[in-house]
């Protein structure tokens, strides 16, 4: 048992059911049980305590880094709630997601398979690719598959999925990551428009796909994903607002707004009229 202790503007159910991952799900008794870096695991809150079933000593410092502990988001959280009257109220409902600091090439994964898609059928086509090409896991749960196992795959390996379209894109982005012709870690540090070209090279993947592996994935909190939900926040409630008027945690805000907007989708029906 992993032990995390003064744990704040942490909210377990708004940070791993907002739709930034798709590899974990809620237990009867609140906690969460998933799969990352090659790990099951099952976490839960205990007060200012966050609590990690699975996860072993020698991992602190990654699963620190994948709940992104160190970063003070009660500071951020001031300085977003300032921008905008309907940025402190999304801010205030939503102020338990933190961002997570996941596998940038399992973010891209799940961001190809999101694409014309709800949260539930992402889930099961992730889980399949997992069951189809993943490693199997002590506990019977499995691994997502790295992108040299995934390069050596057909359409025909990966049609259990029932992705669709979807698989086409999936394979491009396997064989391209695994040979080199696109540079996950490039991304991490260059300029955000070359970040975002170099994803924007594999096939299928456009402008939404790649902001969302650069937040998700490489931790780019200047990234501002913009989906259908968001497009409707941002024309009906910041009207004259760009992504960059929200500040260098405009990400964060990104998630604060979407959370907001699909747990209360009256108000763009509210505030147009």
């Amino acid at each position: 048992m992993l032990v995390f202790e003064n744990v704040t503007e942490l909210n377990l159910a708004q940070t791993l059911d907002c739709g930034q991952s798709f590899r974990w799900t809620e237990n009867s008794d609140g906690s969460f049980s998933g799969v990352a870096f090659g790990q099951s695991v099952t976490v839960r809150m205990d007060g200012g305590r966050l609590l990690l079933a699975g996860a072993e000593e020698s991992d602190r410092e990654r699963w620190r880094r994948y709940f992104d502990l160190e970063t003070d988001y009660a500071a951020i959280r001031a300085d977003i709630s300032a921008r905008h009257p309907v940025l402190r109220e999304a801010a205030s409902y939503a102020g338990g997601i933190r961002v997570l600091r996941q596998e940038p090439y399992e973010v891209l994964c799940t961001f190809i398979i999101s694409q014309n898609n709800n949260i539930k059928r992402i889930k099961g086509i992730v889980q399949r690719l997992c069951e189809c090409c993943g490693k199997r896991l002590a506990d019977g749960s499995y691994a997502f598959p790295d992108a040299d196992v995934m390069s050596r795959l057909s359409a025909e390996d990966l049609a259990p999925l029932r992705a669709g379209f979807r698989t086409r894109y999936l394979l491009d982005a396997a064989k391209k990551v695994s040979a080199g012709d696109v540079d996950l870690d490039m991304c991490y540090t260059a300029p955000y428009e070359e970040a975002r070209a170099e994803l924007m090279k594999i096939t299928g993947v456009g402008v939404k796909v790649a902001d969302c592996t650069l937040l998700f994935g490489m931790h780019r909190t200047e990234a501002f994903p913009l989906d259908v939900w968001m497009k409707r926040a941002m024309k009906n409630l910041f009207p004259g607002m760009a992504p960059e008027d929200f500040g260098a945690c405009a990400g964060i805000a990104q998630q604060y707004i979407f959370h907001y907007c699909r747990m209360h989708p009256k108000i763009f029906i509210e505030n147009h009229n």
